[in-house]
């Protein structure tokens, strides 16, 4: 089995407000929309973020555990500067994104902050210093 990830499947309880939040809001734009079932988008040179429906997503893969409490996920969009970090961070919370956690210099050296999407899946967005951060940044 190759070491990668293809896709990041995520169960949202609206595609319409999933997909004004990452296309209207963000400015990603779209590879696959299936209206109120799915919302495809590229995420990377091989990677989709995939925007599911709850009720097609428990049709396939089981219940979805509900409750209070975050999402026992994280996903990450890493930039090159810390004002980049501060701008998608501002951008977000304009968007209507619950501003989570203030951008701030962590004890591993990277700069970072947090942020909900509708759904609640906190997004970091970080400076992630030396060669793992190189890493994940395109050329």
């Amino acid at each position: 089995m190759d070491q990668r990830i293809s896709f990041i499947t995520l169960a949202v309880a609206d595609v319409e407000r999933s997909r004004q939040f990452y296309i209207d809001g963000l400015g990603w734009h779209p590879e696959l929309v299936v209206p109120d079932e799915v919302l495809m988008i590229r995420a990377g040179e091989h990677l989709m973020l995939s925007l599911w429906a709850e009720s097609g997503f428990e049709a396939e893969v089981g219940p979805i555990r509900r409750g209070a409490g975050a999402v026992p996920i994280t996903l990450s969009h890493n930039v090159r500067t810390e004002g980049e970090v501060d701008e998608i961070l501002a951008l977000a919370q304009r968007i209507g994104a619950d501003p989570v956690s203030p951008a701030t210099r962590r004890e591993w050296g990277g700069y970072s902050g947090y942020f909900a999407d509708p759904d609640g899946f906190r997004w970091e967005v970080a400076v992630n210093p030396g060669p793992t951060g190189d890493l994940v940044l395109p050329d």
